[in-house]
């Protein structure tokens, strides 16, 4: 559906984008992930038409963008995180009058967009009057006024409260079942709950493009090991846990009063790779006289795997590599 291929974009003698290929096929949800200034954006933007690529080639459904733009603007919704809504108009001649400038009969499509985005109760309201949280779901209805097959959508949630959040990505998850999305965020835990697919851009390039599920299994694979234990002190604990095979280091978290067990403690132990180090280590525990109240796998996150791929980006090019 979506062909990014090799593609760069100058600014100046500024590269913003570098080199940047993907493909995403119809009827997925991808979330596109980047820190500030990383190229993401300017992708978005190359993929809607805004901005032509310096080198490369974008193709929407088999077409070249850049020989014909009209016919694959047909295709795309785009809503900007801040979309230039008119504030002095009423939301239902808003949509009436988007309805009319892509050629679509109003009095049909603006009923179905009132339900699909849930507009039912701000139709008759200035959009000035209207809550962010509400004008992004009227800037989500004109993204989907000419029932475009690829929505692009820029901070859909940014500056939500946590109800509207969760009302966006229910719309983005319903609007994913029969459309490709694509979904530029900076709320990790949101490409987790919506987005079947991550890539991660940094320093203009991609550094990662991976199923979700299989990101951080992929990118992170190390997992830690939180015990909650008493009778024993931290010196004594971490020399007992590194005579366990696959054991990397013990870190002590921050003390907390635990009134129900008097001097216990708690502390985060690092394990190689994927090995299972519980049964070994419960067994020492045991022999060692320690008391054990707790114990639980911490998985890495995908925030963990975002800060491993952009700063080890960032480093790079500080090195001059």
């Amino acid at each position: 559906m979506i062909e990014v291929s090799h593609v760069s974009r100058n600014f100046g003698t500024f590269r913003a984008v570098n080199d940047v290929s993907f493909s995403i096929p119809k009827g997925q949800i991808v979330g596109l992930l980047g820190p500030n200034g990383a190229g993401k954006t300017t992708t978005m933007r190359m993929i809607t038409g805004f901005l032509a690529p310096s080198d490369g080639k974008i193709f929407i459904d088999g077409i070249d963008i850049s020989e014909n733009p009209v016919k694959c603007k047909e295709k795309i919704g785009y809503m900007p995180e801040s979309a230039p809504l008119y504030g002095d108009m009423i939301v239902e001649d808003y949509l009436k009058y988007i309805a009319n400038l892509h050629g679509e009969n109003p009095d049909e499509k603006v009923p179905l967009l009132c339900e699909e985005c849930g507009l039912k109760e701000v139709m008759s309201k200035n959009i000035s009057e209207l809550s962010r949280g509400n004008k992004q779901r009227v800037s989500l209805a004109h993204a989907l006024m000419h029932n475009p097959e690829i929505l692009i959508l820029d901070e859909p949630t940014s500056g939500l409260d946590p109800n509207q959040v969760e009302d966006v990505r229910n719309i983005i998850r319903e609007i994913g079942k029969t459309r490709t999305v694509i979904v530029s965020t900076h709320i990790l835990s949101e490409v987790e709950t919506i987005c079947s697919r991550v890539i991660i851009i940094s320093g203009g390039k991609v550094v990662a493009d991976s199923p979700t599920d299989e990101l951080k299994e992929r990118f992170a694979s190390e997992t830690s090991i939180k015990l909650k234990v008493a009778n024993v002190d931290f010196e004594t604990l971490s020399s007992l846990v590194k005579t366990v095979d696959g054991a990397k280091s013990v870190l002590q978290t921050e003390q907390k009063n635990d009134e129900e067990v008097q001097g216990s403690m708690e502390v985060l132990i690092s394990v190689e790779g994927k090995k299972e180090i519980r049964p070994l280590l419960v067994k020492k525990l045991i022999e060692n006289n320690v008391d054990l109240y707790e114990m639980s796998i911490q998985r890495n996150s995908l925030e963990d795997v975002f800060h491993a791929l952009t700063t080890e980006k960032t480093e790079e090019k500080s090195d001059g590599k």
